[in-house]
């Protein structure tokens, strides 16, 4: 079963607001993937509170 959420994220690169889906079902995820507008790449650090809460936080590869 699939897990997934849409999240508007903010580019740190192009400042454009883009979606991106996260799977709430980890605990704690980090990846790279690519702004949908620049194609630059984007460090995500995503954190699913038990209680089901999501929080995503995006930066530069110089961050």
């Amino acid at each position: 079963m699939s897990h997934l959420e849409e999240i508007k994220v903010q580019c740190p690169y192009c400042g454009e607001a883009i979606d991106v889906l996260v799977d709430d079902s980890v605990p704690h995820q980090n990846y790279i993937e690519d702004c949908q507008v620049c194609c630059r790449p984007i460090t995500f650090d995503v954190t699913v509170e038990p209680e089901g809460e999501v929080t995503v936080l995006v930066f530069n590869e110089n961050q």
